[in-house]
């Protein structure tokens, strides 16, 4: 992914997942990179930014996804995702 938008470094949330990019005639598979930040001073929001890697997808040109959320946003997005975790490990463990 040298191509990138977001800095990737020792600080990111997730630098490596696997990803699906859908459109309304194609569907690619690629890595990406997801961060969740904030900025260092004053910060206003919760950011989260989703980039795929635009190496091997040939649908959409080089362009990162970013959510500006309030504290108690990032806070329903965390607790859905912890509850769906839950779902998937508890499954896994059956």
């Amino acid at each position: 992914m040298t191509d990138r938008l977001m800095k990737v470094n020792a600080y990111t949330t997730l630098d490596l997942v696997d990803a699906v990019a859908t459109g309304r005639d194609f569907e690619t598979e690629a890595f990406a990179v997801a961060n969740a930040t904030s900025d260092k001073e004053n910060p206003d929001r919760v950011r989260l930014q989703f980039e795929l890697d635009n190496m091997t997808e040939e649908h959409l040109p080089a362009h990162m996804e970013a959510l500006e959320l309030t504290p108690d946003q990032a806070r329903t997005l965390a607790a859905d995702l912890e509850k769906h975790a839950d779902r998937v490990e508890d499954a896994s463990n059956e």
